[in-house]
């Protein structure tokens, strides 16, 4: 009964006002400015946690939202590098122009991982909906081979991620591993939780073993002790591996996991566009959208 009211909840997302996300949506969102996102990750460091900075937005359809998109993300780089905080950036390929025409992303991309190479650091493409997978295994793979720090994601709730690695894997590509988000039909994804979870963990080991590093990204404790047997088993120091979650979400997985002295990293989201990213946050969270429900009707907390 709860499951199915907490559909019921999501589906009243959108009649929830703005503003009363945007409260909520602190939770996940660092702000809407770099400043704010610099604030976040400087708290974030003193818990000993790093962070990827990622600027909202996705899908876009001009060119020029593209090149706007490319030059917020030359400035952050400088910005984190100033800064001395450890950090490094994801990037959605449709938001640098995916969608639009490969080669205009390849090109905004390679701009981005120049820049980010003059410092040192890491790029990190992110993983979107199926249209997107071939895509994006292709725009990552032609900047490794120019820019040696760059890296993938992996889906694990994609049938096709097993076969997709091997690639990653012949690149010697760091890869960030989560179960995905998107809604894709059973002819290609699994649906089941543990099918998922199994695929998960195969996944992590299947790239750990081949001598790759691996972003382990869950807030599902099933899939986080899976990861740490196959750690354990295959005796591997902090320097293989290291933990993803996302800003605002089970912040006790994150303090356990510091504490052990596993590395972890934490996605802090930032910008303008934090409306759609924050609904699918709570899509995911449906507890906590029942709790933003009751607000709009004027209830107190749920008990």
């Amino acid at each position: 009964m709860t499951a199915l009211f907490d559909r019921l909840v999501v589906g009243t997302l959108p009649l929830v006002p703005r503003a009363l996300v945007k409260r909520v949506a602190s939770r996940y969102v660092a702000g809407e400015e770099l400043d704010d996102a610099l604030a976040t990750v400087r708290a974030l460091a003193v818990e000993g946690a790093m962070a990827t900075l990622d600027v909202l937005g996705e899908s876009v359809t001009r060119p020029e939202q593209t090149e706007a998109t490319r030059d917020q993300y030359l400035r952050m780089i400088d910005a984190v590098a100033a800064s001395g905080l450890d950090a490094n950036v994801s990037v959605k390929p449709t938001a640098v122009g995916l969608a639009i025409d490969p080669a205009l992303a390849l090109r905004n991309c390679e701009k981005i991982c120049a820049r980010a190479a003059q410092h040192g650091m890491f790029v990190r493409f992110d993983m979107e909906d199926s249209p997107y997978t071939d895509a994006t295994l292709q725009l990552v793979l032609a900047l490794k081979e120019k820019f040696p720090a760059v890296g993938a994601v992996i889906q694990a709730y994609l049938k096709r991620s097993l076969r997709d690695l091997d690639r990653l894997i012949a690149a010697r590509m760091n890869v960030r591993i989560c179960k995905g988000i998107y809604v894709e039909p059973r002819t290609i994804a699994w649906k089941e939780r543990v099918t998922v979870i199994d695929s998960f963990g195969a996944l992590v080991e299947k790239h750990l073993s081949a001598g790759c590093y691996v972003g382990i990204a869950t807030h599902d404790e099933a899939c986080v002790e899976r990861a740490l047997a196959t750690i354990d088993r295959l005796k591997l120091g902090p320097d293989r591996y290291e933990f993803q979650m996302l800003l605002g979400v089970d912040p006790v997985l994150r303090r356990s996991l510091l504490d052990a002295g596993h590395k972890l990293r934490v996605y802090v989201p930032f910008g303008g566009d934090w409306y759609a990213y924050s609904t699918r946050r709570l899509k995911e969270n449906p507890s906590i959208a029942r709790h933003v429900l009751r607000a709009t009707l004027g209830l107190g907390p749920a008990v």
